[in-house]
């Protein structure tokens, strides 16, 4: 049986239960069937059956009328937007996003990195173009975005998987390599750039937010390439070194509040 990170052996159960919810949120608007579910998961159809069914009774999953499509519950959006209203760092960013969006016109985000991912904590869109792919509570890999690698930098090449890597784009770095001269170079300027690698079209400039060490949240600025010239990019980065600089002035101690892992 698998251990936990403390050493103590893990639920089979719950960890099935935790696995199946993800698998769902991965699929996102594609529902799922019992055959596909148990199959993914290695489960028998009648376990995985009875553990639908514990789910959907307590909203964490729901089924459409004929009972033979699955997908992610209201109960997991509540969750989620919990776990937003509750996390002092967001609740702390939130004004500074806005000054930023107001401040240049363009999309902001704040991200937490997850494993080998970022996950999108908060979004101000540009009024100019929307940009689904980032929307709050979507995860992408931090190898091809502008906050993923602003939060990489923060850590040794040595922790970087092996590769190769996903390429999302033509542009993505696909080798431990060609990410980690993009790091050192990340680390040199002081903030990341990502020049169109997680979505054509798309430049992002990122800032790591240091009140954790190694950093685990960053700040961002995603502009069109088409509007993007040497003077806006230039006024991008001033506006957000001076928001990061805010929030890290601003955010909570230590003391006084659980300190998470």
């Amino acid at each position: 049986m698998a251990e936990t990170g403390g050493g103590v052996r893990e639920v089979k159960s719950a960890a099935r239960t935790v696995e199946l919810l993800e698998l769902l949120a991965a699929r996102g608007d594609r529902p799922a069937r019992l055959q596909e579910l148990a199959e993914a998961l290695d489960v028998p159809r009648s376990s995985m059956y009875a553990l639908l069914q514990t789910l959907i009774s307590r909203g964490w999953v729901r089924t459409d009328v004929t009972g033979s499509l699955y997908g992610i519950g209201i109960h997991a959006l509540l969750t989620g937007t919990s776990y937003l209203d509750s996390d002092p760092r967001v609740r702390l960013a939130r004004p500074y996003l806005d000054e930023a969006s107001d401040a240049l016109g363009e999309t902001i985000h704040l991200g937490r990195l997850d494993g080998h991912s970022v996950a999108y904590l908060a979004t101000r869109e540009s009024h100019e173009y929307l940009r689904t792919i980032s929307r709050v509570g979507r995860r992408l890999p931090a190898h091809a975005g502008a906050l993923g690698k602003a939060l990489l930098a923060e850590r040794p090449d040595e922790e970087l998987p092996e590769g190769p890597y996903e390429a999302l784009t033509p542009h993505s770095h696909t080798t431990r390599a060609s990410l980690a001269a993009d790091l050192a170079a990340t680390r040199a300027r002081g903030y990341s750039v990502d020049r169109e690698e997680g979505v054509l079209g798309i430049v992002g400039f990122g800032f790591a937010l240091r009140y954790d060490t190694p950093a685990q949240d960053a700040v961002s600025c995603s502009v069109p390439v088409a509007r993007l010239t040497a003077e806006h990019e230039e006024r991008i980065v001033a506006v957000m070194r001076e928001i990061r600089a805010k929030i890290e002035a601003t955010a909570p101690a230590a003391s006084g509040a659980p300190h998470w892992r």
